[in-house]
């Protein structure tokens, strides 16, 4: 390749091609490592940035190089946010789907397989959204950011309660 000989140019390219390779490798091992970040989490994306840096910039150490490669990462970056709005089956298939872990208080043990969620780091998200017990949970879905949303019975009184608060102040105003 040709253009491979110009040096910012094969920043650009080796930047491009880490991005979209970093991007499908969370898509290969799940969605769930998107969510809160362990000590391991942490450790893992600090030494993933540090190997690839080499591989986007080589042996240019200099500012320009380094700003070539923040430049072609925020680029492809914006035009992938694009994509993705664009054409939601591009969505589906770079960030997938929610997946329902809990269904009117029954897990869903199949989905949980399929997402590698223990039942130890449902039932932590679950004590975060201050429901007790999986009994308790009428929905919880693992979204495509990662995150457990829960909503239980608990949750639909508050909501409901705030709503009328809400509409009697609109009345009075």
């Amino acid at each position: 390749m040709d253009f491979l000989k110009n040096e910012y140019l094969s920043i650009v390219f080796s930047s491009v091609a880490v991005y979209l390779f970093i991007i499908l490798a969370i898509r290969l091992f799940g969605k769930k490592e998107l969510s809160q970040l362990s000590v391991v989490d942490l450790v893992f994306i600090l030494l993933i940035s540090n190997s690839v840096q080499n591989a986007m910039v080589g042996s240019n150490t200099s500012l320009a190089g380094g700003l070539m490669a923040a430049s072609a990462l925020f680029a492809v970056n914006f035009l992938m946010k694009r994509a993705i709005y664009r054409f939601p089956s591009l969505s589906k298939f770079i960030q997938g789907e929610a997946i329902m872990l809990v269904y009117k208080g029954r897990m869903k043990i199949d989905n949980m397989h399929h997402t590698r969620i223990t039942q130890d780091e449902l039932m932590e998200a679950v004590r975060e959204h201050g429901v007790n017990s999986i009994a308790e949970v009428d929905l919880a879905v693992l979204e495509v950011d990662g995150n457990i949303s829960i909503l239980s019975n608990n949750f639909n009184r508050k909501t409901n309660r705030r709503r009328k608060v809400h509409k009697a102040i609109t009345k009075q105003q």
